[in-house]
Order: structure tokens, then C-alpha cells, then sequence
């Protein structure tokens, strides 16, 4: 077979799998509308529906020799034409048989495009089963009767349209995109002529300073010479300022006619970039619906799978989003609408109970904001959120203390569920118990520059909101300087710009702290995290060193840089091989003036500055640093007891030790400690039961207990959180920073013990 018709046949199929998911979808949403359609009149138009979708598939899978998905239409086709006929009511049975029908066309469909280019078609590929569907559909009396006439294209829409593949859409977007060089090119070449232009202002008010005192001198020099010839040097000197005055005023002139044009062409330049990456962006905006279509039978499937009865409605299908950002919540959506149907709606007997419908409801709500943002809301009518679930997982992984878990507010409790590793379900399952919480979520849609948010009542529902951007928008970014090099931040991930003042700089434990809203967040040189080589010193100015906050809520870090220098449109380069990832660095750009600048990974930073010690632990409202904390560590081996105290007094901590929990026990009833770091196996007194007395003594409850120990499973850590341990850390992956950030959030928490 010639390479022109195979190259013909891969064009046709993969065209096919693209006429095939609209058919499949259509029947899908025909289906899910036939279970909730008792007229008979809908439910023999949403038949009829069904019945063109199914015979139009039929006829292009004859079209690019695909037997197996033509013998699974004709057996669809069949069905519904006996309903249409009958028209008798479809039974649950036949519509669940109908579903996986279309599965296992979606399935041979996956195949098609791959498939060799020969007569045979691509069903050798497909495996048996998928033959078979056919054989559990409900027999007909039409089955047998053949059909090789397939219905004739019709054109829907009276507008002249062409079909684009996305890849080629995107391609134009990234080279309108590139454009961007141009207009900050434009910009900057236009702020180079402000400049030039300025100086020559500049050179003329000093000029206009001097030339009385070169005017006086010239009418000395004749009156000295009383009419003879002036000194020829000087007389040619006065004369080079002249001329030079003129030449000067010639060039400035110049200068600012140049800056004027400049001027006008960053104008127009800038016009027709930001004109042409709008209409580029307009190219790949998709109705919501595209996103949407599959996720009806995706909430019937779980519930199928839960034993639960959901029905899910979508309104704003309409509204159109930039075809990436429908690609970069596709998962957020699924994972939200896994958890309202897992989580959120109870099963048919606790809604009963409740005096709820047995059918739960789901819907999801598009809107348009500002004209640049869509918000979505998922909503449920379920039980809602446990705020105390919530809160005692917080305290048991050390995410807050129990102090503060009693100051949340309830908005506040509802927010933890976006902290990675939540999860309140008791068991694991397919759906459940993994500690992926939101923290996806909210990670997709602060990536894209926009927010989420979380309302429950418990009993009545919860709903997610999240506001994301339209379009994708140009990438922004603040310009700064540390160790003589420009750097770039992202705009939408920095907090605010300050200034840190000496009297608003304190030093606790060796590490600086920034005063900032009645709050001491964290202080450190940019320069110093991503290790540039250090430049020679300059005097901090007096109104204080420039930093950027960086992070949200307690997690903010000030970055201490040399100079903030511009915030502007950049377009952003991704890293290549063998630079594919960088620590610290995100992507590159081109500035204006051609110099190359790192664009800055804002969560890389975060970690880099806290793995170096620099960052001090969030400190509770009203808590007080404790000077000189003092650490009992409780371990029965030498070798891991010296380890330990080693570690911590290099971190600037005062250590005791205990050969054993009794002895450790013995010495907490005499002297006062900040925290213990305890071993589990131990003689005469176990860590269980160490921390157990610990938390039975009224003077000890609130001591802060690390449990570092070899017992490594799930069954051990249960023990130990039930015991009431503040940390659980395994020996086998033992690591240094790990403990130490463990003693610092513990300490720094604010807890008196005594």
C-alpha cells in the first residue's frame, strides 16, 4: 500500500475519533435524560436523538473498516429502534447495558488512530470482550435487518466553518506571544531616549551655570590685551565652547525628537501585540460545556459504584474559557465531584432518615465576573463538612496547635481541608482516605492566578467556589536585583513590596525576623537562598532594605533584595534540556536591553529558605519566643541518644538526657522542659507509655512529645498519636531537618507547659 494512502487512512481515522466522541456523547446525554424522562413524549424524541447518533456512528465506522464499533452500533441501533416502535419504557438493566456498550466504544476508539494502515481495519487490536457487549443488549425483533445506506452529512450551522486542529491554534498563540519581545523592546528602547534626552537637560543647566563666567572671561581677556590680538589658546578654547554650546543644543534636540518617536512606535507597537494576543486568546476559548458533557456519567458511575442515587445538573455551558484552563481544572472538577458523591451525599437510608430526597443533588454554576473571570460553584446537598474532624486531624499532624485549633473560627476549620494531607475518611478506598484533600484544587487554581474557597453546613450542603481567569493572562513580573543580578518574580505570587527598617528587624535564635502587621515573619537575603556568590557590601539605606513577601497566611517569608526595579510584561521561556529543572527557577526571559533573566519558582524558594534554617517558624498570636529552650531527650541507645543531643545543640538548644522513660519521667517532675524527644522501645517505661504519663499529669499535659523511633507502621503511629504524641518520626528515614522543624513549630507554638 502506498505511503500516500496510509498517510490518507491515519487523516481518516483520526477524524473519525473525533466525529465518534460527539456521537458517543450524545448518546451518553441521551441515556442519562432517558432516566429521568417518564413522558412518553420526551422520551421518544430523546429516542429518536439517540437513534440518529447511533446510526451516523454506524455508518463511519463502515467508513474507515472499524467492524467492531459498526457491530456495537448496529446493536444500539437496534435497541432503540425497538423502543421508538415499542415504545416501551427502557428498563435499568438495559440502560446499564447501554452504558457499557458506549464504554467499550469509547475503549475501541482509543485504537483507531494507531491502528496500521491495511485492510483488516483495527479490530484485531480490540479485545474479545469488547466483541461480545453486543450479545447483553436487549434482543429486538428489527436485529438482523441490515442497513448499508448511512445517512447523508447534514449542515447544522448556515455559517461557512473550518475545522482547526488545536495544536496549530496554539502554535499561532505562542508566536503572537513572541511579539511581546518587540513591544518591550519598544519600551525599552523608548525609556533609553527618556534617559539620553534627560542627560542632555541635564548638561545645559550646568552649561547655563558656567556661561556667564566664560562670557566674563572673554570681555577680561580683551580688556587685559586693550585691543591687540587676544592669547590664541585661549581665544580658541572660548571659541570650541561656543561651537560646542551650539552642537550640544543640535544633538539634544535630536535626542528628544528621537524620544518622541520612540515614544509613538512603543505606542503603536504595543497597540497591535496586546490586539493581536487578545484575538489569538479568543481562538482557543471553548464553551464550558466541552468540559462538562462527560461529567453527568461520571456522577451516575460513582453513585452506580457507592450505591448512592445523585443526579447532577450544570448551568452556564455556555460561557467560554481558554481551552488550557479547561484543561488544567478538568481534574480539580473530578476530583471535587469523587468527593461530594464519596464524602459529601449520604447513602439513600441516612437521607430518608434526614427527611432528605433519596436522589442527592449536585449541581455546578458558571458564571461570568468582571469580564475577565469565570467563577465556578459546585455545590451538594449533603451532610456537609465535620469542622472537628478536621481539627483533630490538624493537631495530630502538628499543622496547628490545640490552642489554636480552638481559636479557628468555623470559615477558618473549613479552610484545612485544602492543607495537603487531610482526610477524615476512616478507611482507604478507591475514592477516599488517600490525603489528597483539596490541595490539588486549590494548587491548580492559584497556578492559573485564581482563588477557591470553601461554605458548609452541616447537614444542609457544601460548596466549593473558585475563581479562575478567562484567558490566560500575560505573564507579569517584578524585577529585582540581588548580587548585582536581575531576577524575576511572578506578580500574582508576591504578597506585597515593604521596606525592612532596623527598628523593625529583631534577631531571635541567630535568625532575623521582620515585623510586619503586628506579626514576625520570617527575614532572609535572596541572594543568600539561591547561593549567588556574594558582591561587595553596601550600607543598608536609611528608610530601610527593600523586600518582597512571598507565601499566604502563617507560610509568608520577606525576601531581603538589593533593589526593586520595574514590574512589567515578560514572556516567559521554559527551561530546556539539560535544564529541564532548576532548584529555585522557573523559566527564563529575555529583557528589554537582551539580558537573560531567571524567572523565580516561588514554592522552590519557600523550601530553600527554610531547609537553610533561615526561617523561623510561625509563631501564635501574643506567644513569646522562650530563650534558651531547653530539650529532654529519652533514648536507651548511645549511640542515638548523643546523635540527638548533638543535633539539637548545634541548633542552639539546652540538652538532658535519660537513659530510659523512667529516668526521663523523674527528671520532667523536677526540672522544667520546653519538649521531650523520646525512643518508643525502652526499658522500664516504654514511649507509649512515657507520653501517656505525660498527658495524665496535670503540670505535663500541654509538654510537647517527639516520638523518633524504628516502629514504622500505621498500626505504631496510631498508637502513638492515641497516646497523644506530638510528632512521629520513622529512624529509617531519618533526617536531621526534619526533627529540627519539628522542635522549632512545637516550641514556637506558644505553649506555656508548666
Amino acid at each position: 500500500m502506498s505511503t500516500g494512502h496510509d498517510q490518507f487512512l491515519k487523516q481518516l481515522r483520526e477524524t473519525f475519533k473525533v466525529e465518534a466522541a460527539e456521537h458517543v456523547q450524545a448518546m451518553i446525554t441521551g441515556l442519562l435524560a432517558l432516566e429521568k424522562a417518564p413522558a412518553s413524549a420526551a422520551q421518544r424524541e430523546i429516542v429518536e436523538t439517540v437513534f440518529r447518533a447511533a446510526h451516523s456512528l454506524k455508518g463511519a465506522a463502515r467508513a474507515v473498516n472499524s467492524v467492531a464499533i459498526e457491530s456495537l452500533c448496529r446493536s444500539l441501533e437496534d435497541v432503540f429502534a425497538s423502543w421508538k416502535q415499542q415504545e416501551i419504557a427502557p428498563e435499568p438493566e438495559a440502560l446499564d447495558a447501554l452504558h457499557r456498550t458506549l464504554d467499550a466504544i469509547t475503549s475501541a476508539l482509543d485504537v483507531v488512530a494507531e491502528a496500521p494502515a491495511t485492510g483488516a481495519g483495527p479490530d484485531h487490536l480490540l479485545p474479545p470482550p469488547i466483541l461480545r457487549q453486543a450479545e447483553s443488549i436487549t434482543p429486538s425483533p428489527l436485529a438482523g435487518k441490515s442497513d448499508d445506506t448511512a445517512p447523508a452529512a447534514e449542515k447544522a450551522s448556515a455559517q461557512e466553518t473550518v475545522r482547526v486542529g488545536v495544536a496549530k491554534l496554539e502554535t499561532r498563540l505562542l508566536e503572537s506571544e513572541e511579539m511581546l519581545i518587540a513591544k518591550i523592546t519598544a519600551g525599552q528602547r523608548a525609556a533609553d531616549l527618556r534617559e539620553l534626552a534627560g542627560r542632555f537637560e541635564m548638561w545645559r543647566h550646568e552649561w547655563a551655570a558656567v556661561e556667564p563666567a566664560a562670557h566674563a572671561l572673554r570681555l577680561n581677556l580683551r580688556s587685559s590685551n586693550r585691543g591687540d590680538r587676544p592669547s590664541s589658546e585661549l581665544s580658541r578654547v572660548l571659541d570650541f565652547f561656543d561651537w560646542s554650546l551650539d552642537t550640544f543644543k543640535s544633538i539634544e534636540n535630536q535626542a528628544v525628537a528621537l524620544g518622541k518617536a520612540a515614544e509613538r512606535d512603543r505606542h503603536a507597537i504595543g497597540k497591535v501585540v496586546d490586539e493581536l494576543l487578545e484575538n489569538s486568546k479568543q481562538l482557543l476559548l471553548l464553551p464550558f460545556a466541552t468540559l462538562a458533557a462527560p461529567l453527568p456519567k461520571l456522577v451516575r458511575d460513582l453513585c452506580r459504584d457507592q450505591g448512592k442515587d445523585a443526579d447532577l445538573t450544570i448551568q452556564g455551558e455556555d460561557i467560554e474559557i481558554d481551552k488550557r484552563i479547561l484543561e488544567e481544572m478538568k481534574d480539580p472538577l473530578v476530583h471535587l465531584l469523587r468527593n461530594s458523591v464519596d464524602h459529601g451525599i449520604e447513602s439513600p437510608a441516612e437521607r430518608t432518615r434526614r427527611g432528605k430526597s433519596i436522589r442527592g443533588a449536585i449541581s455546578i454554576r458558571v458564571t461570568q465576573v468582571n469580564g475577565s473571570k469565570v467563577q465556578l460553584l459546585l455545590s451538594d446537598d449533603g451532610a456537609g463538612l465535620d469542622t472537628g474532624k478536621l481539627k483533630d486531624w490538624a493537631i495530630r499532624h502538628q499543622q496547628i496547635s490545640t490552642q489554636d485549633a480552638g481559636q479557628l473560627g468555623e470559615a477558618e476549620a473549613q479552610a484545612l481541608i485544602f492543607q495537603s494531607g487531610v482526610s477524615t475518611s476512616p478507611m482507604i478506598t478507591q475514592l477516599s482516605g488517600r490525603g489528597l484533600g483539596l490541595a490539588i484544587v486549590r494548587e491548580k487554581a492559584e497556578k492559573l492566578g485564581g482563588t477557591v474557597a470553601v461554605e458548609s453546613r452541616p447537614g444542609i450542603g457544601t460548596t466549593i467556589r473558585i475563581l479562575v481567569p478567562a484567558t490566560r493572562a500575560t505573564f507579569r513580573g517584578i524585577l529585582v536585583e540581588a548580587a548585582g543580578r536581575v531576577l524575576v518574580v511572578p506578580t500574582v505570587q508576591v504578597e506585597r513590596i515593604a521596606r525592612a527598617r532596623p527598628d523593625n528587624v529583631q534577631t531571635v535564635e541567630g535568625r532575623e525576623t521582620l515585623a510586619l502587621e503586628g506579626r514576625a515573619v520570617s527575614l532572609v537575603q535572596l541572594a543568600e537562598v539561591l547561593e549567588l556568590p556574594s558582591v561587595e557590601h553596601r550600607d543598608a539605606p536609611a528608610a530601610g532594605v527593600p523586600v518582597i513577601i512571598l507565601g499566604r497566611g502563617e507560610q509568608r517569608v520577606a525576601f531581603a533584595v538589593d533593589a526593586v526595579l520595574d514590574e512589567q510584561e515578560v514572556l516567559v521561556k521554559p527551561l530546556r534540556k539539560p535544564l529541564v529543572r532548576v532548584r529555585n527557577v522557573a523559566a527564563a526571559t529575555v529583557l528589554g536591553s537582551g539580558q537573560v533573566a531567571p524567572i523565580l519558582n516561588v514554592a522552590d524558594l519557600l523550601k530553600s529558605a527554610t531547609r537553610s534554617g533561615a526561617v523561623r517558624p510561625r509563631t501564635a498570636p501574643g506567644a513569646k519566643p522562650v530563650e534558651a529552650s531547653t530539650v529532654l531527650v529519652a533514648e536507651d541507645s548511645i549511640t542515638s541518644r548523643m546523635m540527638i543531643k548533638n543535633i539539637l545543640e548545634a541548633a542552639g538548644y539546652a540538652v538532658k538526657t535519660a537513659v530510659d522513660g523512667m529516668e526521663a519521667y523523674t527528671l520532667l517532675r523536677a526540672e522544667k522542659f520546653d519538649l521531650v524527644v523520646s525512643d518508643v522501645e525502652m526499658p522500664r517505661l516504654n514511649g507509649f507509655d512515657l507520653t501517656a504519663r505525660i498527658r495524665a499529669d496535670r503540670k505535663l499535659a500541654e509538654l510537647p512529645v517527639v516520638l523518633v523511633t524504628a516502629l514504622e507502621t500505621r498500626e505504631d503511629r496510631e498508637r502513638g498519636i492515641d497516646a497523644g504524641a506530638s510528632a512521629y518520626l520513622a529512624k529509617s528515614d531519618f533526617d536531621q531537618s526534619a526533627l529540627l522543624e519539628a522542635v522549632r513549630r512545637l516550641i514556637w507554638t506558644g505553649v506555656d507547659p508548666s
